[in-house]
């Protein structure tokens, strides 16, 4: 694949097409993205805000190419017809969508068989459907790129494991460094013989050599790659671990090594049902947890985050202009769902500003996460009064945002929940509550209810008015607009006093008068 920095007017790589005009666009046109790996092929379908795109369309296929490929040198022949069948599907999926033509990639498997020409040459003769093979090393900076899509300026090492292969990307501060490929992934391993003690010596061996070239990795470790995010499912079921979502979860090399000793001692059918892993992803658990547990005690990481971002993610990153890869994924996302669910758009910016004085001192990460809030307040007013604060939280938990924490998920959620009521009690999410301190917990209720109050002085293009907020001497002061005065009606008021009552402040309301020489 072609680097997107060279200077070619038609250098475009696997979309032979830009896919991003206007470096100010808000929005992404839908694109269709298939990747055809070692154990699955998937279609992602893209659409949404074009900074932090959603997944319109997501199929994943489990066909095992590259089983048997250690030893036969080619790719199994039912992977093969699985694949072939699978891409029919996705490529008729994309007509009837209006999105062809579809890009695809192929990675380890296709490029190391014997037989990966013709089995593209198949493809694209049965579907018309061209696949781009890919190199190891393209194949990691396309997965560190990934990485970069959900986390902009990050540092540390991206690792992302195939059936085939594993590859290792440095990342420092939002750029791409030095890439290594291997053979670790479970469907080679599976072939090595001699055993548990040959593999493994097998697996140090590797990653020694990995390690010398790559250096030092002592920041984060980003794992890349469905059996990482099976391992983590397992790690969350062994936690009691309450949020079930998997991109940014986090864990330590304390808990990945008991995680390690957990899946081997457990019956591997009864682990599976309770983690809700694949069958088919289940068996090559046991042998990517082998390699994990070396790569951590090789690369001795400062800490672990999963990443649902890769290869797929990484194409569209490539293409990015930097003035919109520079760009918040978080608030990008937030903008667009207001410009396309809020009853009135654009209100969510006024409303910032509004309750922006209870948190004049904030770090700039809580003030990010204010405005998303502050953004998000209306986009849920569709959904039924009664559930209208549950489906908030819900939303907040587990949708498909980048650049964001689960600590903070659950503060965003509880925010938007006080929006809509003054408890949180009673719900079916209260054992979340716990990933964040107390002191979060009230912040988040503070939040909430400033939006709700700020949402009853709804107005477009005149001031509010403002409030101001004396911590010290824990005083509340709202002062109206002209504009605003008629709206501070019986529920305003109340609103205003429930907020007062949570800060354990005292309050008082003034009216800013018309100057004499403002136009009626």
């Amino acid at each position: 694949m072609t680097d997107m920095t060279g200077t070619g007017p038609q250098d475009w790589g696997p979309f032979g097409r830009p896919l991003f005009n206007d470096p100010k666009a808000r929005a992404l046109s839908r694109v269709g993205v298939v990747d055809v790996g070692s154990n699955s092929v998937r279609l992602v379908v893209f659409d949404g805000a074009a900074r932090s795109p959603a997944y319109f369309y997501n199929e994943k296929i489990m066909c095992a190419l590259g089983e048997g490929l250690g030893k036969t040198g080619q790719l199994s022949p039912t992977g093969r017809s699985r694949a072939l069948s699978a891409l029919r599907r996705f490529q008729h999926l994309a007509e009837g969508m209006g999105i062809a033509p579809l890009t695809a990639v192929a990675t380890a498997a296709v490029r190391d068989a014997e037989d990966g020409p013709d089995f593209c040459a198949e493809v694209q003769r049965e579907t018309g459907l061209k696949i781009h093979v890919i190199d190891g090393r393209e194949e990691a900076r396309l997965s560190a790129q990934g990485v970069l899509l959900g986390w902009p300026g990050s540092y540390g090492l991206v690792c992302d494991i195939g059936g085939s292969s594993m590859e290792l990307a440095e990342i420092n501060g939002g750029h791409v460094g030095r890439r290594e490929t291997s053979s670790l992934g479970p469907l080679k391993l599976a072939t090595i013989k001699g055993g548990k003690k040959a593999r493994r010596a097998y697996i140090r061996e590797t990653l020694a050599d990995l390690a010398e070239k790559m250096g030092p990795q002592k920041n984060r470790l980003f794992l890349v790659g469905g059996s990482w995010r099976a391992i983590a499912r397992i790690d969350m079921e062994r936690r009691g671990y309450p949020l079930h979502v998997l991109h940014e979860y986090r864990m330590s090399r304390k808990s990945v090594l008991e995680t390690v000793k957990y899946i081997a001692s457990q019956d591997a059918e009864e682990l599976r049902n309770r983690s809700g892993v694949s069958s088919s992803r289940m068996a090559l658990v046991p042998l990517a947890a082998e390699v994990l547990k070396e790569v951590v005690k090789t690369f001795k990481p400062r800490d672990i985050a999963i990443s649902s971002y890769g290869i797929r993610e990484g194409m569209l990153y490539q293409q990015m202009p930097q003035e919109l890869r520079d760009r918040d994924p978080l608030i990008e996302a937030c903008r667009f769902a207001e410009a396309k669910d809020a009853r009135l758009p654009g209100f969510g910016r006024q409303l910032y500003h509004f309750v922006l004085p209870l948190f004049s001192s904030a770090s700039a990460e809580r003030k990010r996460l204010i405005r998303a809030a502050c953004l998000l307040h209306d986009v849920s007013w569709r959904a039924h009064p009664d559930y209208r604060a549950e489906v908030c939280f819900d939303n907040a938990t587990r949708a498909n945002l980048g650049g964001l924490k689960h600590a903070e998920r659950v503060f965003l959620g509880l925010a938007l929940m006080h929006r809509y009521t003054n408890k949180r009690d009673g719900t079916r999410f209260e054992e979340m509550y716990s990933l964040i301190p107390e002191k979060e917990v009230h912040l988040a209720e503070v939040l909430g209810k400033a939006m709700r109050f700020g949402a009853m002085l709804w107005l477009q293009g005149a001031p509010m008015g403002e409030m101001r907020w004396f911590p010290k001497k824990k005083e509340l002061e709202l002062w109206l607009s002209p504009e605003a005065e008629p709206l501070f009606g019986e529920v305003a008021e109340a609103r205003f006093l429930s907020l007062a009552d949570t800060l354990g402040a005292t309050s008082r309301v003034k009216l800013r008068r018309r100057s004499p020489t403002a136009k009626p």
